[in-house]
């Protein structure tokens, strides 16, 4: 079929339309930039850290509030794929800001942070992050996105509708885009509670709230088409956020402000540094601490019972003790906290005092058999036998990543449906190209910023005084400690290396103030963040309210409701499960890379065997599909229930794992187990192989 001539008239008006677009852009950018210059001019004449936090809370949100609601629309075209007249630029643009989600843009140098470019025993480096996802974006632009437009459809689960016949197929997707997109929002929203709270000093519970209003309006009120142009100006806010720091911190370090260029030099400083620090016996004495509280976790899991009800009797004798010679309210307020947080029961026990275990274990060990920057992974090939087992496991689970990381962008749901969106096939392999190249300019300086705050932690913290300790670091004790805290673990008033606790989720926005930077660039950090998780969460909920109307309510309970009605219960089915997404997210129950990698390995695992057999085979039958979208769902699965630390809890002699691989690659399992069941099943099926309802692979 060859393509149709646009005249001469249709391509004027792209053109202009086009141009009204930059302009819109740029106005924006040049406001944006006008708006942050205005806050520091504010800080420097005596405006509050409170202020400029509720200022850059209320104005990002209302910009993102005023889009909705300019932008909104029940037109079924307009609510599902934006009308598909999004230029590739624009979607590119919006794509990119729906994949920079709260895991690349708070989390990503955390993980690099933490685990260095090897990674440590068992934990990948944040560079496979980066690799696979980067490389996911090559395959959806050769494998998945042009066949999929082509097809004109509005959900994913369309295309198993149609390419396969039937209702299973379209069912077993819609569970799956439920699966996969609910544990990545919870990810979302988990980031807009951290980000809010810091921004306005709320708790975290009600920092999740405050944001989860701003997701429901883009989402609830225009679909498709008010995220899109909300996720346009979410990407620029985000870029200018990430990049205008680490240009500062760069320039502040080594002189120059181009830090993916310029920061190598200060690994092998890192590497020196840490290593001298062994030596240190200040150093030495924190790790003979964690040491000893290991031992004493292995005390307590030896017998469980007698130490959580000796445990549990201590508690309750110390607050009895307090309140009974008359002590003060906040000592007697703490004791019963303690005893609040003492395990429920053996099995809660079982699984605190293991995590502890891992933990202590892992800060005892000197940095020789931890992380060393300079080298690829962790442990030694060269080494003893111990050596290179961790040599191993450590290469094994940093490949079995990048391998989930990038079927699992061929498979994200809320990913591809972007590119239903542009006008035309071409568009849609150029938007995918815009996309890899805005987010590859936030991914290579994710390392950098990683390198440079460990840094500013041995230069600025380590060796000084606890008196001497910036106010910051207590705010942000006060939100989380297990995202930052700082103990004198040795009893000698200086801090240790050792002694600091951060976390993957809150280095990135931490960092300007570590870096000495005015309080107007912590707040614009944090805005950047926030507009990370918004603009994922409000592409995972839109994904997940059009699956649960459009591809269950309309095409299988009432195929004649009105186009209103669809739109309708897909905003009711949104706000339903950002409610349910926000309970989740308040629980804390894991941290943000690892529930994002969790949906890929499911998302790579259930969808990309059945979709890509069937783009490219046309022996792909519904019975084959069917079959091997549920291997994969139960392999990946059960994996990750076996080699979960929940399992190691209650079965501590049962490891779970299967050649080292950590329980986010599951998908390493799943996807293989799914394309052999596609094939085989469709191989000894006759059902459905030259239904009306199959489209040949030919035709897509």
């Amino acid at each position: 079929m060859k393509p149709k001539r646009i005249d001469a008239a249709q391509a004027a008006d792209a053109r202009r339309y086009l141009w009204h677009l930059h302009r819109w852009l740029l106005l924006f950018l040049l406001s944006f930039a006008a708006f942050v210059w205005l806050l520091g001019w504010g800080e420097a004449r005596g405006l509050s850290r409170n202020w400029i936090g509720a200022i850059f809370l209320l104005v990002t949100i209302g910009l993102y509030a005023a889009i909705g609601v300019y932008n909104r629309t029940s037109d079924p075209e307009e609510y599902y794929v934006a009308g598909r007249r999004i230029p590739a630029f624009y979607n590119g643009m919006a794509a990119a800001s729906d994949w920079v989600s709260a895991a690349s843009f708070i989390s990503l140098a955390g993980g690099i942070y933490l685990y260095g470019y090897g990674g440590s025993d068992g934990l990948p480096s944040g560079l496979a992050y980066i690799m696979g996802w980067s490389a996911g974006f090559v395959l959806v632009a050769i494998l998945v996105a042009p066949y999929l437009r082509r097809m004109k459809l509005y959900t994913l689960p369309d295309f198993f509708g149609v390419r396969y016949g039937g209702q299973w197929p379209r069912r077993v997707a819609v569970v799956a885009v439920v699966l996969c997109s609910f544990t990545y929002v919870v990810a979302q929203i988990y980031g807009v509670g951290l980000v809010t709270s810091r921004l306005t000093g709320v708790r975290f519970e009600i920092g999740i709230l405050l944001g989860l209003g701003g997701v429901l309006v883009c989402s609830f009120l225009g679909g498709m088409r008010a995220i899109t142009w909300t996720q346009v100006a979410q990407y620029a806010v985000m870029l200018l956020a990430f990049l205008i720091p680490i240009s500062w911190l760069a320039y502040k370090q080594l002189g120059s402000p181009l830090a993916p260029v310029a920061y190598g030099q200060l690994v092998s400083q890192i590497d020196s540094r840490e290593r001298a620090l062994q030596h240190d016996p200040a150093e030495q004495a924190v790790q003979a601490e964690y040491l000893r509280r290991a031992q004493e976790d292995e005390r307590k899991l030896a017998n469980v019972p007698l130490a959580l009800a000796e445990e549990r009797r201590l508690a309750q004798e110390r607050l009895q003790h307090l309140m009974d010679r008359g002590a003060s309210a906040d000592a007697v307020f703490a004791a019963g906290r303690d005893l609040a947080e003492v395990p429920r029961d053996e099995a809660d026990a079982r699984r605190r005092w293991s995590a502890s275990l891992q933990e202590n274990r892992a800060r005892a060990a000197p940095v020789e058999s931890g992380v060393l920057w300079g080298q690829a992974y962790a442990g030694d090939p060269e080494g003893d036998e111990p050596e290179q087992e961790r040599f191993e496991r450590s290469r094994l689970n940093y490949m079995a990543l990048i391998f989930c990381l990038m079927l699992g962008t061929m498979g994200m749901p809320h990913l591809l449906v972007r590119y239903y969106t542009t006008p035309s096939v071409a568009q849609a392999r150029q938007s995918v190209a815009w996309t890899l190249l805005f987010i590859g300019l936030i991914y290579v300086s994710a390392p950098a910023l990683a390198v440079m705050v460990r840094y500013e932690v041995l230069e600025q913290l380590v060796g000084h005084a606890f008196s001497d300790l910036p106010a910051w670091i207590t705010q942000w004790m006060r939100i989380d400690p297990t995202l930052l805290s700082v103990t004198d673990i040795n009893g000698d008033g200086r801090v240790q290396f050792n002694e600091i606790r951060m976390g993957a989720d809150v280095l990135m926005l931490l960092m300007p103030e570590l870096g000495g930077m005015p309080y107007v660039i912590s707040g614009l950090v944090a805005a950047g963040g926030l507009a990370a998780a918004l603009s994922t969460a409000d592409g995972l909920l839109l994904s997940i309210g059009n699956a649960l109307a459009h591809d269950t309510y309309f095409r299988e309970v009432d195929s004649k409701a009105s186009a209103m009605s669809r739109v309708m219960l897909s905003k009711f089915a949104l706000l339903l499960v950002a409610l349910l997404a926000a309970y989740a997210a308040a629980q804390r129950a894991a941290d943000i890379l690892y529930l994002v990698s969790a949906s890929f390995s499911l998302a790579a695992a259930i969808f990309v065997p059945a979709m890509v057999l069937g783009i490219f085979w046309r022996g792909a039958t519904r019975a084959g599909a069917v079959a091997g979208m549920l291997a994969g769902m139960v392999v990946t699965l059960g994996y990750m229930l076996l080699a979960s630390a929940w399992m190691q809890g209650l079965a501590p002699s049962f490891t779970g794992l299967w050649w080292g691989i950590q329980p986010i690659s599951a998908g390493v399992f799943g996807v293989p187990a799914g394309v052999i069941v596609t094939v085989l099943v469709s191989l000894v099926t006759e059902q459905g192989k030259r239904s009306a309802g199959q489209m040949p692979a030919a035709t897509l």
